[in-house]
């Protein structure tokens, strides 16, 4: 599957840089500790610092050992989180859920999870492959769309979601989700808009909904980021015969059985 990998170099370079600041930091205060303990909390000798950076810079193994021992504890924390999302999915699913957006059948035994960007192109694609199993198999899957607007490379990411989130509150979120895609090369507020009017929404509480989209976003952001997301779309799957996160390509065989 293809991914819009923005939060993975994003991740890996703040990861680098607090391995970094946080040994600089530790062996800083250890020193100034020792020194004169008296005036560790108001300043930094600017020359103790310097000292200091020479050390890493002569051992840079440290920095190694303690991006390491970071790694080590962060993939520690993500695999819980990961093996909690999926009890929760077997058996607390509305938990799950929430108030995201679903389609499909209520009764399915199959759930799909998708973490998607309205601006990300593989999302596009994977949205018509969907729009496809949605009607071949209206009895066999049930899918919840969670939000993942990747702002660091997509400027309408967030925009989108948001107005996605006020066209859900008057029930036509997935009208306006297929839209999103449908023209996403147009995304703006001027498309916003124009899809609000075509779907015949209250324009003024859709204005006002747009302001008070953020906190359900962030919600599936902060999710997605505990679950160690790296790119969109993303799915997670919870069915008969399988639960755990799922390629795009295999949706189908496991809604039909096959290998």
């Amino acid at each position: 599957m293809s991914f819009c990998m923005g939060t993975f170099f994003d991740s890996f370079s703040l990861l680098i840089q607090y391995a970094r600041t946080w040994l600089v930091i530790s062996l800083i205060s250890l020193v100034v500790t020792w020194s004169f303990p008296a005036q560790a909390a108001s300043r930094i000798d600017p020359q103790l610092e310097q000292q200091v950076l020479q050390i890493i810079r002569e051992h840079p193994e440290a920095i190694i050992e303690s991006v390491q021992a970071y790694q080590q504890l962060q993939q520690q924390e993500l695999k819980q989180a990961q093996q909690a999302f999926i009890q929760d999915l077997k058996t607390n699913l509305q938990t799950v859920i929430g108030e995201s957006p679903t389609i499909g059948s209520t009764k399915s035994k199959t759930v799909l999870i998708e973490f998607s960007d309205f601006q990300c192109p593989y999302c596009a694609e994977a949205h018509k492959t969907l729009k496809e199993l949605l009607v071949k198999y209206p009895d066999k899957i049930r899918l919840v769309y969670k939000n993942l607007p990747l702002v660091s490379i997509h400027a309408e990411a967030l925009p989108s979601a948001a107005a996605a989130w006020a066209a859900y509150q008057q029930g036509k979120f997935w009208e306006y989700h297929d839209a999103l895609f449908t023209n996403q090369k147009q995304l703006g507020g001027a498309l916003y808009l124009d899809i609000a009017k075509k779907l015949n929404l209250d324009l003024g509480k859709f204005k006002r909904d747009l302001t008070l989209a953020t906190p359900a976003i962030t919600k599936d952001i902060q999710l997605a980021e505990k679950l160690g997301v790296a790119g969109t779309p993303f799915f997670v799957i919870n069915s008969p015969t399988i639960s755990g996160v799922v390629q795009l390509a295999n949706i189908e065989k496991i809604l039909t059985g096959t290998k």
